[in-house]
């Protein structure tokens, strides 16, 4: 089946209809966003008020943090229309695709689907955003046709964060509608899709919820503070960093309680089924109506001081009063801080020798076991439920994923000491000499089958799997990263520093890849990674260090090195694609604006943001902006406010917080660079651009030497501007010096008129100006803060 979705219907303009209309117009789609006519106009004619409610939900949705949409400029915004049901219906029939997301109740859907078929075109897909009820119960009364092109597709939300869609077909669904649906999710929404059976909660909620009420239960058992549970299920344990609790006032208790005495309902023959009974702390919170954040308290409470300072308190789960939050400290955390590869991590966490120890053997055991038990309830394929808790819970490892790097056979000993079953199959498997769950063979990654006794393909995911192709094919590799071959004569570089920061490991990987890249034996390379963040920037302890050890000349030759290596990327004789994604930040955004061209997943965090130590970007980063500066004026342009922009940009550290608000910024170029949507592409697309350039007769670039500096012109804005701010108490001293200091190289020095210059000289301004602020006791205090804090310090 092969469909052009051009334009969708969301009928329902909820938390989850806003934010889907919203994504959809992310990536270019038409939304029609409908809702009922507002209670208090029904005998209105005036659309305005008939059609409030659609339009203060949509309002909501945008203003909300996090943001739903990619940028809030006209032109996305532009494509969501909002009508009501009683007006607004028959516009459906233009749709490609009429998403129902409704109020849970399954009369409602019902009479919505009612009227929905008087419209529709046959062939419309149509499809229920339901989390509970199942989706076969809703084709009663529906035609063959609409039976045919009707199934669910669950959202997580909010829906541009978290990659989950759950695709539920029924048995009268078109097989092809679910292949292209499977295709579409993944390819163009950028999620990953996991085709679910229509079992209550389907996956990734059952096991979800399982995992949080039985950790309620653990908790109580152990008499843990929520503190140290939050402490021990969040970023150590490779989770989000809200953790339990967090999450929990976040999704709200009274939400999770709903689905938790559903699946109580209506999974009787589940043998955990009373693990979903609600603890009595948690009814107590219920009647009081302390439901998290929609509710202004929850399991975490933020009040104000006299003095009008926000402080956070925490629930005592004991007494159910607020408390001052505690400091969580365990000896098996710290043990594990300087570990960070996660599985093996991991594996510390579960045999730690302490309470955390315990906590983890505690609630493994557990998971592991009803995920067992779920095979093949929930779905015949073990895969499907380790990418639902990935993509819908922010987990890094998927339940079987955990339990392989623990060990299957240490820790199913572990269990069977402790009286934890699990289901047959996990003994046949391990009787019949299978010791993982996952493993790599010949290049490709396999699961294993319960079915048929033997490992299959895992189906899906990255066109280019990394983690995969650095099994066998890498070509060269230090401590900090490495170059692998990617096919077609293409290298990658990845880094895996510490934050993969950019020092002089990753520097040299990335000269080592030019090199072979301009060999005959190549034709190009790209710069990617499969880690959590793209880059945290240049390794800013390294900095330090030399600035406290006065080792100016290391400093300058660093500094060098680096600006050298952005400089080879710009003009070497291969072509460079750099492909980031979530932070792209100080370093990391430098080299990829040094990049012949950047395919950037569509979130990206990308900025300078060097201000903050006391800096300004020394890799580059000044110089290119000055370079973007002079060829962004176009002939009538009033130069200053240009560059008044271009400044505050970098002054303010500004970040963008998609990869659409980069362009914006002037991070990426107009009609150079690209957005990609699934990260599943995002090499793939990174590699088929190297080859385009090549294939099209690449060119090495010549050195700028053309740039038009504006010399006093600008540095008397800039120095006005920094008084202003200084007298009215809006900057420090330090960074009045700052921006005087960015703003000299951004002008190209004190010049008495505008002048051509080339890109070296703007890269010795940027050095000198780096390596003087270095020199300066405000800026180290300012670097050790983020070492030892993480803070910004504005001294």
């Amino acid at each position: 089946m092969t469909k052009n979705i051009k334009k969708v219907a969301i009928l329902g303009s909820g938390v989850m209809g806003s934010r889907i209309a919203c994504h959809f117009a992310n990536i270019g789609v038409q939304a029609l966003l409908l809702d009922i006519v507002h209670p208090d106009f029904k005998e209105s004619n005036d659309q305005g008020k008939r059609n409030k409610l659609v339009n203060d939900a949509l309002k909501t949705a945008i203003k909300s943090n996090p943001s739903p949409v990619y940028s809030k400029k006209a032109k996305l915004l532009n494509l969501i229309e909002t009508g009501n049901l009683e007006d607004d219906l028959h516009k459906i029939a233009d749709c490609d695709w009429i998403m129902e997301a409704v109020i849970e109740r399954l009369d409602i859907k019902q009479q919505v689907f009612e009227n929905v078929e008087k419209h529709r075109k046959p062939g419309t897909i149509v499809s229920s955003n339901t989390s509970g009820i199942p989706i076969n119960m809703m084709l009663e009364g529906r035609s063959e046709d609409f039976q045919k092109h009707f199934l669910g597709t669950h959202f997580f939300n909010p829906p541009r964060y978290l990659k989950l869609l759950e695709i539920i077909p029924t048995p009268k669904t078109d097989p092809a509608l679910v292949d292209f649906l499977m295709h579409y999710g993944q390819r163009y929404l950028g999620k990953t899709t996991v085709l679910c059976k229509d079992t209550p909660a389907f996956i990734a909620n059952r096991i979800g919820v399982f995992s949080i009420m039985s950790l309620f239960h653990t908790v109580k058992e152990m008499d843990l503070t929520i503190e140290e549970v939050d402490k021990l299920t969040g970023p150590v344990l490779g989770r989000p960093k809200s953790a339990t609790f967090r999450t929990c006032d976040v999704v709200g208790l009274d939400t999770l309680a709903k689905v938790a005495t559903g699946l109580k309902e209506n999974c009787p023959n589940d043998e955990k089924n009373e693990l979903f009974k609600l603890p009595d702390f948690i009814q107590k919170m219920l009647d009081n109506n302390w439901l998290g954040s929609k509710s202004g308290q929850g399991f975490y409470k933020k009040v104000k001081d006299e003095k009008g300072k926000s402080n956070i308190l925490s629930l005592d789960l004991n007494t159910l009063e607020y408390r001052e939050k505690q400091r969580a400290k365990f000896a098996t955390l710290e043990q594990t801080k300087p570990v960070d590869d996660l599985v093996e991590r991991t594996k510390m966490l579960y045999h730690g020798k302490d309470r955390a120890g315990e906590f983890y053997q505690k609630t493994f055991h557990a998971l592991f076991a009803y995920v067992t038990q779920r095979v093949p309830e929930i779905s015949d394929e073990i895969y499907k439920i380790d990418d639902a808790m990935r993509a819908g819970f922010g987990w890094e490892l998927g339940p079987f994923e955990a339990w392989d790097a623990i060990g299957l056979e240490k820790a199913l000993a572990k269990m069977d000491e402790a009286g934890v079953e699990v289901n047959a199959w996990i003994k046949e498997m391990i009787s019949n000499g299978h010791k993982s769950f996952y493993k790599i063979e010949d290049g490709v990654r396999k699961y294993y089958d319960q079915k048929t006794n033997s490992y299959v393909e895992v189906p899906g995911g990255p066109e280019l799997n990394l983690t995969v192709l650095n099994q066998d094919n890498i070509v060269w590799q230090n401590k900090d990263a490495t170059i692998t071959d990617i096919g077609d004569g293409v290298l990658n570089v990845s880094f895996h520093s510490k934050m993969n920061t950019i020092g002089g490991g990753t520097l040299q990987a990335i000269n080592k890849a030019i090199d072979l890249g301009e060999s005959e034996d190549y034709r190009g390379v790209t710069i990617y990674n499969e880690g959590q963040n793209f880059s945290a920037g240049a390794n800013v302890g390294l900095i330090f260090m030399f600035a406290v050890e006065q080792e100016w000349e290391e400093l300058d030759f660093a500094i060098r090195s680096f600006q050298n290596t952005m400089m080879r990327v710009r003009y070497s004789a291969c072509p460079v694609v750099v492909a980031p994604h979530n932070m792209a930040l100080g370093g990391g955004c430098e080299l990829s604006m040094h990049a012949d061209k950047v395919i950037a997943h569509a979130e990206t965090y990308m900025g300078l943001v060097e201000f903050g130590v006391g800096l300004i970007p020394g890799g580059g980063g000044t110089k290119e902006f000055a370079l973007r500066l002079n060829d962004s004026i176009k002939e009538g342009d009033v130069a200053m406010n240009t560059f008044r922009d271009k400044f505050l940009t970098i002054g303010q550290a500004k970040v963008a917080t998609s990869a659409q608000e980069a362009f914006e910024l002037g991070y990426l170029r107009e009609g150079i660079d690209e957005i990609e949507v699934s990260r599943d592409f995002q090499l793939s697309r990174a590699k088929e651009a190297v080859l385009e350039m090549y294939e099209n007769g690449y060119t090495q670039p010549a050195e700028r030497k053309d740039i038009t500096i504006m010399g006093q012109q600008a540095l008397g804005l800039v120095y006005v501007g920094a008084n202003s701010y200084m007298a009215a108490n809006y900057m420090s001293k330090h960074d009045q010096l700052i921006s005087e200091k960015l703003g000299y190289v951004l002008a190209g020095g004190d010049i008495s008129q505008p002048t051509d210059v080339s890109e070296k000289y703007l890269l010795g301004l940027e050095r000198r100006a780096f390596l003087e602020l270095c020199q300066e006791k405000k800026t180290l205090e300012r670097i050790q803060s983020i070492l030892t804090t993480g803070k910004v310090l504005r001294n």
